[in-house]
């Protein structure tokens, strides 16, 4: 299926800005100078078997993603909704996750964002575009803002 060129250039930018956010101050972009930039973020200190299983959500949170650009890219805005909800909304398992967290700003965080990807999916189910893209990016924030914030 062939996109159209603003679409592809949104993707890559949303991609850019949460990678960019996951990878942290430390890591640097092809041709800039190499620095030594200490990670000043705030660890949650988990337990390894509690730090393997929250990677893993996040990881799942960006398929979740992935898979709503294509729905969104192709029309499928219900099914895009339907993800939205499931896989990244205040479902009960995600609001138990999130009260497990010790540290109370990043508790707030992640219900925030599970929040926002609730109301995303209200917006999806609309039909138009441009609002789907703008409460997509709505929600990206909330990721860069905690990967910015916070660490494993």
């Amino acid at each position: 299926m062939r996109q159209s060129p603003s679409f592809l250039l949104f993707l890559f930018l949303i991609l850019s800005r949460t990678v960019g956010a996951a990878e942290g101050p430390s890591h640097h972009h092809q041709g800039m100078m190499e620095m030594d930039v200490a990670d000043e973020r705030i660890s949650l200190g988990l337990p390894e078997p509690m730090r393997r299983h929250q990677l893993a959500n996040m990881r799942s949170h960006l398929e979740a993603v992935r898979e709503i650009i294509a729905d969104l890219a192709a029309g499928r805005f219900d099914h895009a909704a339907e993800v939205a909800h499931a896989r990244l909304g205040l479902t009960p398992e995600m609001q138990r996750m999130c009260n497990m967290f010790r540290n109370e700003e990043f508790r707030a965080h992640g219900l925030a964002f599970h929040h926002q990807a609730d109301a995303m999916a209200e917006i999806f189910r609309k039909g138009k575009l441009d609002d789907a893209l703008n409460a997509l990016g709505e929600t990206l924030d909330h990721c860069v803002q905690c990967h910015q914030r916070f660490r494993q």
